[in-house]
């Protein structure tokens, strides 16, 4: 614990220096990361491998997300720096009213393991073109990628700047018990909380991303083999170990069916178009670990004793930590995977009857991280928009609206997180937004608003009374 105390009090300490810094000089400090993670692409790659047996294309879309973050950012951070001038109002007529953006201080990122470079250091993307010193935890789940983050940003940026500390739960607690201005965690919702209890002592900001059950709807005027190929994508990539995959498919009754064989035609088609079996697949990878995978097939006994049809897949082998991509239909809200985050290549199917009825099976629901909607009929999309809610969403598509863009804020709502992060959004959330009124000496230095009152002042705030 000594040792983690004195880190953070360096990093306390590096905090004063960064506020001080130049927006170029923040800049420069963006790009020699940037610079640094891309040289060592490879050693990320071996990493995500000896992890889940990922191809190198799944390490290189998270290595993309952060070139594309960390060029935007320092483009633009000199300007986002700068004093924003606001309007004044009547109370503040012949006054200077302007807004700066400054520091929070020190940031703790803990980060979690399905796409740990990136998860990683977005944030510490953000962080860094506020001004902030930067923790963070990478998850003890992706050792491998952890010990790299931490080799890599050892030798790129100063320890009072950016520091990493491995470790499991109980670094995390450790970290948790120090005065950090700012915490933002990707995870599940029980730690979720205790994340922000342990920020509540020090009235810490907080930045929460934890997922949630995803639909994907399927309206009756949906193009169903585009939809089916790109869910089946969305649900099995990253061996369905992503925040934003569709969790389960609510369908129309009229094209269900046609739905539930495109998707099995679809998932044959990329992951075992030689026909030598889905366990052989380059590009499906595998559950994380051995507790992870005990959870996944208490899902798919739990569905299969309640009765659920597997349209396709339901093959596991715990040796290699393999789940085949399975979809299921005739499933019950008393199914656990109806109930919790599936996290796994695993896509139940459920049909409505109208929109209304697909509304009702999403208020079982937590609200979620991100919904789906594919529809050709605009009436369709504008109503699923206007009468659902979710930090984000896609139509017609799923899974590209996450870290391809740094004009778009990405984050939950409610129990799927709060705050958002990406360009000059994820800027703000780690910054302090200080509101500053100029009064001029002189002339315009009006100060009839004192007591003892007059009848001038008391005509002005009866007259801004009046509807």
């Amino acid at each position: 614990m000594q040792d983690t105390k004195s880190r953070f009090e360096a990093l306390r300490k590096g905090s004063r220096t960064m506020a001080a810094l130049s927006g170029a000089q923040r800049a420069e400090r963006l790009r020699r990361l940037l610079t640094a993670v891309l040289n060592n692409k490879q050693r990320f790659y071996d990493a995500a491998y000896a992890e889940l047996k990922a191809c190198d294309l799944d390490v290189a879309a998270q290595l993309l997300m952060i070139r594309t973050e960390a060029d935007y950012a320092a483009r633009h951070v000199t300007t986002w720096m700068k004093p924003r001038r606001v309007r004044n109002s009547a109370a503040t007529f012949g006054k200077k009213c302007y807004i700066r953006y400054e520091p929070k201080g020190v940031v703790l990122n803990l980060s979690t393991w399905n796409a740990p470079v990136c998860i990683g250091l977005v944030p510490a993307i953000a962080a860094i073109a506020a001004g902030n010193s930067f923790a963070l935890k990478p998850s003890e789940l992706a050792p491998h990628s952890a010990t790299v983050l931490r080799e890599v940003m050892e030798a790129t940026l100063p320890a009072d700047e950016f520091a990493v500390f491995e470790g499991g739960p109980e670094m995390a607690q450790e970290l948790l018990a120090l005065p950090f201005n700012h915490i933002y965690y990707t995870g599940g919702q029980r730690v979720g909380r205790l994340v922000m209890q342990a920020a509540a002592a020090n009235f810490a900001g907080v930045t929460l991303e934890m997922g949630g059950k995803n639909p994907a709807i399927v309206d009756s005027s949906a193009a169903i083999d585009n939809a089916a190929k790109k869910i089946a994508w969305g649900r099995i990539a990253n061996a369905g170990q992503v925040c934003v995959a569709p969790d389960y498919v609510l369908a129309h009754e009229s094209v269900a069916q046609p739905l539930v064989q495109a998707l099995v035609r679809a998932i044959g088609a990329m992951y075992n178009a030689d026909n030598k079996g889905f366990e052989h697949s380059a590009e499906l990878l595998r559950i994380v670990n051995d507790g992870h995978f005990a959870r996944v097939q208490r899902l798919l006994d739990d569905a299969r004793a309640k009765g659920a049809h597997f349209a396709a897949g339901g093959q596991t082998s715990a040796r290699e930590r393999f789940v085949e991509p399975t979809v299921l239909t005739n499933v019950s809200e008393d199914m656990l995977l109806m109930q919790e985050e599936i996290f796994a290549p695993i896509l139940p199917v459920v049909p409505f009857r109208d929109r209304t009825e697909a509304l009702e099976i999403m208020a079982r629901r937590t609200k979620p991280l991100a919904l789906y909607i594919y529809a050709r009929e605009r009436a369709a999309i504008d109503w699923f928009l206007a009468n659902t809610t979710a930090g984000s969403t896609v139509v017609n598509h799923n899974l590209i609206q996450s870290g391809t863009n740094p004009r778009l804020p990405f984050g939950g709502v409610n129990h799927s997180g709060m705050g958002r992060i990406g360009g000059e959004v994820g800027f703000m959330e780690m910054s302090n937004a200080r509101s500053v009124v100029e009064q001029p000496l002189g002339i315009l230095d009006l100060t009839f608003n004192l007591p003892p009152y007059s009848k001038t002042y008391r005509r002005l705030i009866e007259r801004g009374l009046k509807l």
